[in-house]
């Protein structure tokens, strides 16, 4: 039963229509503006960007220390593209037009210490909190010193008298809980009905406290944070409304500015970048696509993807109702199998932010997820999640919707397209244990035999 203050939206919105039908669909934002112009309406800045990679910088002595296998990147948390030409030659069978140009995958799956796209907001925000508590406690003098002390066991001790909280659907609490428990804080994750079992018993075997909840993961967040909150040494990490996790995602989204230039890729007004971005409650898709507005301005075009299941940036940012409307309050809602984007109302913070710089959006069903999954590791080789292979439906959704082909057109790219790089933002995987794994693959071998196209 509709709401009756969503059932307007419905009848005014023949895209919020086809949203609460459990439809597929292709979102173009009416508010994208020139970066320049977006850049005027945020408190944000390249300056938070810097702040933010000079204290990830800080604290890799400490990281390579903690975490051996970021030893040959000195401490630093990043990931490698890699083209996939296969895939690329597949979807482009299957679908009704060519991708011209060249598909990348960035693969944050491999990211070290937690394999998933969270490894970057998550850690980045527990490193600034156990920073902003060493300094106010005079235990760090000042951010000068050679922060390995932060492995030390006086350190540990320390740390060891307070408490990190943080409430997920999985990934979230794998980054916090493993930087968390490692710099010695007590950690609790708050688990919603959508999680894994794997992800629980992994956070458990690592001494990190796991709470099951029997309720979505807007309820296991409310939940959390409440219990954090009644422990004035606790912390806690909320990805509804935190300003730090999404300034750890814009480092890399920036970073990529490099990225791209040692692969010799070109980006410029007639060399277009498109980046397809995997969306849960918003926070590493919007904070990626600021730090690639920062780094290319017009010449990067962001578009994220969710589940049709829960597609609540889709619905918030459709409805300019942000973070006040849940797509169960338009009959959606439920299991899917892109379990970590299983997230029904979107994030306010980073939903209003973001209005001004996301290109577009696009929905995708739980059949699609497993034929993509399939499909990947049997043309390159890559084992993905569900919920990381998002981005590689966008580069034909963007073709071929009518809504994808009017932003074209209104941003003069028809003409560029055979010279653009399209990059799909692979955001977890490498941690699914085996049998987990082959239950993915066989259930994406066997839609994949049914289905002919997307």
């Amino acid at each position: 039963m509709l709401d009756h203050h969503v059932g307007k939206f419905t009848e005014q919105s023949q895209l919020i229509k086809e949203i609460a039908s459990g439809l597929e669909v292709f979102w173009e934002n009416p508010c994208y503006l020139p970066a320049e112009e977006a850049n005027r309406y945020t408190k944000y800045s390249m300056k938070d960007i810097e702040d933010a990679e000079e204290r990830l910088q800080r604290f890799a002595p400490y990281i390579k220390i903690a975490f051996p296998e970021t030893e040959e990147s000195n401490g630093i948390i990043e990931s490698e593209i890699i083209e996939i030409t296969a895939m690329k030659k597949w979807l482009n069978e299957i679908n009704e037009k060519n991708v011209e140009g060249n598909l990348w995958l960035k693969r944050d799956d491999m990211l070290p210490i937690s394999g998933t796209i969270k490894a970057r907001g998550a850690i980045y925000e527990v490193l600034k909190h156990a920073e902003t508590v060493a300094l106010e406690q005079g235990l760090l003098k000042s951010i000068e010193e050679d922060y390995s002390v932060f492995a030390s066991k006086e350190f540990r001790d320390f740390f060891a008298k307070r408490y990190i909280a943080v409430g997920t659907t999985g990934n979230l609490g794998i980054s916090v809980g493993r930087m968390g428990s490692k710099l010695g804080f007590n950690v609790t994750v708050h688990m919603s009905v959508e999680a894994k079992q794997w992800k629980k018993d992994y956070l458990r075997s690592k001494g990190v406290r796991v709470i099951e909840h029997e309720t979505n993961f807007s309820k296991a967040v409310e939940q959390g944070r409440a219990e954090s909150n009644a422990n004035p040494n606790s912390y806690f990490v909320d990805d509804e409304h935190s300003e730090e996790l999404f300034l750890g995602y814009t480092v890399g989204g920036y970073r990529m500015k490099k990225q791209l230039e040692d692969k010799g890729i070109v980006v410029d007004e007639n060399h277009p970048l498109f980046v397809y971005l995997p969306c849960g409650i918003g926070g590493s898709p919007s904070g990626i696509t600021f730090g690639l507005k920062q780094a290319f301005g017009d010449n990067v075009h962001c578009i994220f993807a969710e589940p049709t299941k829960m597609p609540s940036m889709l619905l918030g940012l459709e409805s300019k109702l942000y973070d006040e409307i849940s797509v169960e309050e338009i009959g959606l809602g439920g299991i899917t199998v892109a379990d970590g984007l299983a997230v029904p109302r979107t994030s306010g913070l980073v939903a209003k932010l973001m209005h001004n710089y996301f290109s577009a959006g696009y929905s995708l069903k739980d059949e699609t997820f497993r034929r993509i999954l399939w499909n990947l590791y049997d043309k390159e080789s890559v084992f993905l999640e569900p919920a990381a292979v998002a981005g590689l439906a966008g580069p034909h959704k963007l073709l071929e919707s009518k809504e994808g082909q009017s932003y074209l057109k209104k941003n003069n790219l028809k003409n560029k397209l055979h010279q653009a790089t399209h990059i799909a933002w692979a955001t977890g995987g490498s941690m699914v244990p085996d049998d987990n794994r082959e239950v993915f693959l066989e259930e994406g071998k066997a839609v994949s035999e049914q289905l002919a196209k997307f």
